[in-house]
């Protein structure tokens, strides 16, 4: 399979079907479809949530404003899309920490979903990430950290996104 061209996907009925795949014009993944406040995509035409532009820059402050405020209404994965885009279109010396910060955000998701193994590999992967950037970045390190050893089904995920968002 070449980038542009649609992967496959189970029919129901034994076989699979093409499935066009949302590419930008390098071929680099763009998922269009409609996502819900959990970002889990909805069918294509469905009604979802406000997302993240494809070309949003925000600088350092923005950024960090924003993921505030998306994980103040409880939206870990749309606090991740802000915090990669700024890993993407932020200064080299800076990717590690925003990489980390949006790996953090969804381990969160994945809290939220009920998916507490993935939680805590992303939790801890992003706090890996994160914490040689210093204050206030270690303190969140530590604190994903210990979301991410606390015990499958042991976690409140509305209380570790208020944690997160406190550090932030």
């Amino acid at each position: 399979m070449t980038p542009g061209e649609p992967g496959t996907r189970a029919d129901g009925a034994g076989g699979t079907r093409p499935v066009p795949r949302d590419r930008d014009p390098e071929g680099r993944a763009r998922n269009q479809r409609p996502r819900d406040a959990f970002g889990r995509p909805l069918p294509h035409g469905a009604e979802g949530v406000e997302r993240v532009p494809d070309d949003y820059a925000p600088d350092s402050a923005e950024a960090l404003a924003e993921a505030r405020r998306l994980l103040g209404e409880e939206r870990p994965f749309h606090a991740h899309e802000v915090l990669e885009a700024r890993w993407k279109t932020g200064p080299a010396e800076e990717r590690e920490l925003w990489q980390g910060l949006a790996q953090i955000c969804v381990g969160l998701t994945h809290l939220q979903r009920g998916n507490p193994r993935g939680a805590s590999a992303l939790l801890a992967r992003g706090a890996d990430r994160i914490d040689r950037y210093g204050a206030p970045y270690e303190t969140v390190a530590l604190a994903a950290r210990e979301l991410a050893a606390r015990e499958p089904g042991g976690q409140d995920a509305a209380a570790a996104i208020a944690k997160i968002r406190a550090l932030l």
